[in-house]
């Protein structure tokens, strides 16, 4: 299931956008038993500037705060069980906080942030989950004060920059139309590089998922990236003329794309059918949109043997169509 693959994206697409706040913990443990809380985070950084761009995100970390991210729409018991680690985490804090002969610090005690694409109106009546729009946007659900526990629908959020950072972690459309939006902001953004460096990491994760051919939803999500690869082709195509590998341009790209392709094959078919190879350096001539798309096509095949013979085939039919270039 890809579903694990899409996890890993999320807790790691949080930690980066979270770090610069505080102190990221992934898969933080509850002693009471076996098992973790997603993400743990601890503000420690005032980066009024930052916390601005990241928007609601932003907001969210202005306090201790636990993150649940699902990629499918969370059910009742994954939200009960979401509360118990949040009851547990917060036990725990109290009891610390009892053994240093401290105060409880209410401000110190984290709030639980569940993240879904979609929720159904059954689900947040029954958790008498309601809107608060005087102090947070449409989409987002609070449980009672006590509980400290919103349900964030990310499919509900507005498009506007301020959820843009949500966004990215919700399904199809909503997501896709997000990584567009991603890709439009300056190219001198870190968050934006790091991000779109973690999305490339997804779709080499899909890539290389053995155990079923890719849903249309991934596929759709594997072609929404794609400009990731003209990024990654600029980059190393700069690495390359400042380390003097080629001084030409043109030689610069193709050697770029014959090491994407390099590596992509390797990701997704591993090392087997080495005869593949011949066809890397002349389809690595192909100019930058050509050998984008064939890079899709290829990534839609599944990786078992059939698949294989038929990724050979089409970079041997790319391989005839570069000699034409």
């Amino acid at each position: 299931m890809t579903r694990f693959i899409h996890d890993r994206f999320a807790k790691d697409y949080l930690e980066e956008a979270l770090s610069r706040l505080g102190v990221v913990n992934l898969n933080r443990e509850v002693t009471s038993e076996a098992r973790f809380v997603d993400i743990y985070f601890t503000p420690t950084t005032a980066a009024p500037d930052y916390v601005q761009q990241l928007g609601t995100l932003g907001k969210m970390a202005t306090s201790p705060a636990i993150f649940e991210p699902f990629r499918n729409p969370v059910s009742s018991p994954e939200i009960s069980s979401c509360l118990g680690k949040l009851l547990d985490v917060s036990a725990e804090l109290e009891r610390r906080a009892r053994r240093e002969n401290l105060r409880v610090d209410e401000m110190a005690m984290p709030k639980l942030w569940i993240l879904t694409p979609t929720a159904s109106a059954t689900l947040l009546q029954g958790f008498h989950a309601t809107p608060d729009l005087e102090n947070w946007l449409p989409g987002i659900y609070f449980l009672g004060e006590f509980f400290k526990t919103a349900i964030v629908v990310i499919h509900q959020l507005p498009a506007t920059s301020e959820t843009l950072w949500l966004r990215l972690l919700g399904r199809g459309k909503v997501q896709r139309k997000a990584i567009a939006e991603l890709t439009a902001l300056s190219m001198t953004d870190p968050l934006r590089t790091n991000t779109l460096e973690l999305l490339y990491q997804l779709q080499s994760n899909l890539a290389s998922n053995q155990a079923q051919e890719l849903e249309t939803e991934d596929r759709e999500l594997v072609m929404a990236i794609a400009p990731v690869f003209q990024e990654k082709l600029a980059a190393a195509k700069q690495e390359g003329r400042q380390e003097g590998r080629q001084e030409g341009t043109e030689e610069g790209r193709q050697e770029a794309q014959r090491s994407i392709l390099e590596n992509f094959w390797r990701s997704r078919f591993g090392e087997s059918y080495p005869s593949a190879t011949v066809w890397f350096a002349p389809v690595s001539v192909l100019p930058a949109a050509e050998f984008t798309e064939l890079l899709i096509q290829l990534w839609t095949i599944s990786p078992d043997e059939i698949g294989q013979q038929e990724a050979i085939r089409l970079l041997a039919e790319a391989a005839s169509l570069s000699q034409s270039h």
